[in-house]
């Protein structure tokens, strides 16, 4: 099988994900699925019918150790959290960096450092509080790559903590914290406090000196700033601690205890504590889609369960020396966590003919939870009878804990009385924005955010044409079915933006009502939405059970943190008109588009010129290297410097001809050398400028060709990204191809490219 096979023919986008996230240079699909299966034939076969996909970290990494990569298997951790002294602050950053270095997000909790204003024994004599020791953390977090990404980081407070009114209104400074999430660990106290409009005590006792500093807030007001400064920033998110602490397998284990959240908020976990993760797509488990017939696959869906965790626990073992950190290590042989989730929830649900948000889509969402929460917990009790129990395991205290009463069927419950658990959490749901958008479903528990996305079109040589792209799903309705105007589609592709915000949280709440972890959830809402109905949507969120919810209003302030490489607005012309300083050439879809593969001294390099259709002109350079080709940063830059160049009216021979003056690169010359298969060049800029001129000449000679009469030789000519150059005040735009972002489970993901980041 091809991954043409795989995702589909038709389906480039997620062919090209595939290919620059998870395969290995060079690698085929069949060597990828045999490696990132680690030879286990069941998941393996689970995988090739895209019901099942391990999180992005074990897709990429798993079995690169073997070639000397520092890697981790883990999409997320949480580091211990930072003691109120300076050497405990400055240990946390210290770990910080490590883990980002491997691969992994981190979530830390700075609760125990001590308010602004507490008296300390330095030159300082009192300090300037735990908010301030945030934007170290996210310094370090922006400082440390990751593969062409930077780390993601979630930094929690204690609604008690009397530096949490600083904390709320942090990021509403668009220039703080800027490489970060922040949440509240909201308690039950608070929000009695609230509904009963009564005053809240903050409170900390600085253990060093034994002071106390206390202060009292009226619990509403505080409410409603965190529910203002959502409405703006989309930030702080609510996590609902005392649900996170009592809804799981370990709430009656003393010895346990939560130390955060993970960067999305889908994983509490311990000190040093990490997450492998892995998603079953729901909506292959549909048969007879589109039709009254059409049922939900229990039986496979069960079977797949139980192979999956069963595969998540060959990758931990697999994984326990790969952490970066010796205590991440230990924690994670201790207690063992894994976490399963699901995507694909709002493609199940339109193949059976269900409304996502109503009366019998919940119904059917709590009959999968819950034959999915069974079906782990078995799994992970025949794992225990095979091969042990995690070591903290107290099989009576997870016996009688209200989460596993809910959740397991008698058969299950005697397995566990038997044999105990292999695993001390096992569920899960996490973005999986990257992942969905290959497969081309939705994410997560998300509804479908939008059922087309417009793109325009700007032609050189008539009006510009706006189209529709359709969402996956959509399309491939509408084709069954020959509709050809989506205003025919039935009543239930209902979207992100049309649901009552109440309908997305009673999913939610059914959901988490069988995920002994958390859910990764934002909450999409419209520009009308008011402060009120935020505070509304809270409260609605945390009677109903949730462990934690944060909501992004379209158009909010927020765009001004994620939207730092908007576009400043240029003048465009089209090609063969004059141009005077400052204008650039427009590039449209028409473009031709060639490709070379360039071996120099660090590697692999891949390059690939957009030359206008008629005058064969170079309009676009796009430069990116292979898993050992040097820094991706500066390729990136010098192919925006090229192409602003040639749209800028400069001739492809000037162009080169700077380039070949950059001078003789050490290790391209050594290679050379030794191994006889640079091209053409002595260093990367020189190799790009005469593959640049190489497919410039290609394209004059086919340009003659053609004007000649002369048959063409058919060839596959890539298409173009789409460049956006115009700014707009309501939209995030995507660094790498210029079309809109949009917001779903925590995360920016481009629909277009599938760029994703979760910030």
């Amino acid at each position: 099988m091809t991954v043409e096979e795989w995702l589909g023919e038709g389906n480039q986008l997620g062919i090209d994900i595939w290919t620059k996230k998870y395969c290995n240079e060079g690698e085929s699909f069949e060597d990828w699925l045999h490696r990132v299966s680690g030879g286990n034939e069941e998941i393996e076969g689970y995988v090739r019918e895209k019901k099942f996909l391990f999180g992005g970290r074990i897709l990429s990494n798993r079995g690169l150790h073997k070639e000397g990569r520092k890697v981790t298997y883990s999409n997320c951790y949480v580091i211990a959290p930072p003691e109120d002294e300076i050497e405990s602050i400055f240990d946390c950053a210290k770990k910080l960096a490590r883990t980002y270095s491997y691969g992994g997000g981190c979530g830390i909790d700075i609760s125990n450092l001590s308010p602004r204003g507490a008296k300390i024994n330095n030159a300082a004599k009192e300090t300037s509080g735990s908010v301030s020791f945030m934007d170290l953390y996210s310094l370090v977090t922006g400082l440390i790559g990751q593969n062409g990404r930077r780390g993601a980081l979630m930094i929690s407070i204690d609604s008690s903590h009397p530096d949490v009114e600083e904390f709320i209104d942090l990021k509403t400074d668009l220039d703080k914290v800027t490489k970060a999430n922040i949440s509240i660990r909201i308690h039950k106290d608070f929000m009695d406090a609230v509904k009963e409009n009564k005053d809240y005590l903050l409170h900390y006792e600085r253990a060093a000196t034994g002071e106390v500093i206390e202060k009292k807030v009226n619990a509403r007001e505080m409410f409603r700033k965190i529910a203002e400064t959502n409405w703006d920033y989309a930030e702080p998110g609510a996590l609902f601690w005392d649900r996170i602490t009592s809804w799981n397998l370990l709430s009656n284990t003393k010895s346990f205890s939560y130390a955060g959240v993970n960067p999305c908020a889908e994983e509490p976990l311990p000190a040093g504590g990490s997450c492998l993760l892995g998603s079953l797509n729901l909506a292959e488990f549909v048969q007879d889609a589109f039709t009254e017939n059409a049922v939900f696959d229990f039986e496979d869906f069960k079977k797949c369960v139980q192979a999956s965790v069963c595969a998540l626990n060959e990758v931990l073992e697999e994984g326990l020396p790969l952490h970066p950190l010796k205590e991440q290590q230990e924690s994670v042989k201790k207690w063992r966590q894994i976490g399963l989730g699901i995507m694909g929830l709002a493609d199940c649900l339109i193949k059976l003919g269900l409304t996502y948000g109503e009366e019998d889509a919940v119904n059917m969402c709590d009959k999968i939870g819950f034959a999915m929460a069974d079906a782990a917990i078995m799994a992970s009790a025949k794992l225990a009878k095979e091969l042990g129990t995690f070591p903290a395991c107290q099989t009576e205290e997870i016996e009688e804990t209200p989460y596993f009463l809910a959740n397991t069927t008698e058969k299950t419950k005697e397995m566990v009385r038997k044999y105990g658990l292999r695993n001390s959490q096992l569920l899960t749901i996490a973005p999986t924005g990257t992942l969905s958008t290959m497969l081309g479903i939705s994410g997560g528990i998300e509804p479908i955010y939008a059922n087309y996305y417009e793109r325009k079109t700007e032609s050189l040589h008539g009006e510009d044409v706006y189209y529709k792209v359709y969402t996956k799903i959509v399309e491939r309705y509408m084709k069954q079915f020959e509709l050809k105007d989506d205003k025919l589609l039935p009543d239930y592709f209902v979207t992100a933006m049309t649901l009552d915000y109440r309908q997305r949280i009673d999913m939610q709440s059914i959901w988490q009502k069988h995920i002994d972890a958390s859910i990764s959830s934002t909450v999409n809402v419209p520009n009308s939405f008011t402060v009120e109905e935020t505070e509304g949507l809270y409260m609605y969120a945390y009677d109903k059970g949730l462990k934690g919810i944060t909501i992004f209003r379209d158009g909010c302030k927020r765009i001004g943190i994620l939207n730092t490489d908007t576009a400043k607005e240029v003048k465009k012309v089209k090609a063969g008109e004059g141009l005077k300083r400052g204008d650039i050439l427009l590039v449209t879809d028409d473009v031709v588009g060639k490709k070379r593969k360039l071996i120099t001294g660090c590697g692999s390099l891949h390059c690939i010129a957009l030359f206008d259709p008629h005058t064969g002109a170079l309009l676009e350079t796009y430069l990116s290297k292979g898993s050992t080709g040097g820094c991706n940063n500066f390729m990136v830059g010098l192919s925006r410097m090229i192409s602003i160049s040639a749209r800028g009216g400069i001739d492809i021979e000037t162009i080169v001809d700077q380039l070949n003056s950059s001078g003789s690169c050490p290790s391209y010359t050594a290679r050379r050398v030794t191994r006889k298969d640079t091209s053409k060049g002595a260093c990367c800029p020189m190799a790009v400028g005469n593959a640049l001129l190489d497919m410039y000449n290609e394209m004059q000679e086919e340009l003659q060709e053609k004007a000649e009469g002369a048959p063409k030789k058919e060839k596959k000519i890539p298409k173009p990204k789409a460049v956006t150059t115009e700014a707009s005040i309501d939209k995030i735009y995507c660094p790498e191809c210029g079309e809109p972002l949009v917001f779903e489970g925590g995360c920016n993901i481009c629909k277009s490219c599938g760029w994703s980041k979760c910030l």
